[in-house]
């Protein structure tokens, strides 16, 4: 097997240096825009977990005989939505629906458009600019 990479991660004929940047800038921006999702994801699981917590000190305060202190924080504050109207959930659920899928969907649009749908190509030419050809750890690909 040559080592050069795969056809893939090599540009189309034809394809200039400007728009491989380009692309490889939004595919920048959407991998960005993934970690953000994620970060929601964070968000979500912290805030459920602080709510459950909440939940057992609640029940703690109550054991304990602090009866009007515990339903003061269960009225007020368990389940509370965390934003106007919405539970973490809801808020990723309009992130996915009004932004994040949309990006995706056109990420993959203008790569199909500008580069044959390939991905990586500016980064697979970096590989290949900056890996030391014949080494074992510097190959092309698998």
């Amino acid at each position: 097997m040559q080592d050069e990479p795969l056809p893939e991660h090599r540009r189309p004929d034809g394809t200039d240096d400007a728009t491989v940047e380009a692309v490889g800038r939004l595919t920048e921006a959407l991998e960005s825009c993934e970690r953000a999702r994620g970060h929601l994801y964070s968000f979500h699981q912290l805030t459920g977990e602080s709510d459950l917590k909440l939940g057992d000190a609640v029940d703690q305060l109550r054991a304990a005989g602090h009866v009007a202190v515990a339903d003061r924080l269960d009225r007020e504050l368990v389940g509370r939505n965390v934003i106007k109207d919405r539970w973490t959930f809801q808020i990723i659920e309009d992130y996915d629906d009004s932004y994040w899928s949309v990006f995706r969907d056109l990420e993959r649009s203008v790569r199909t458009e500008l580069t044959a749908g390939r991905r990586h190509i500016y980064e697979a030419e970096m590989k290949e600019d900056r890996r030391t050809h014949g080494l074992p750890d510097h190959t092309a690909h698998p």
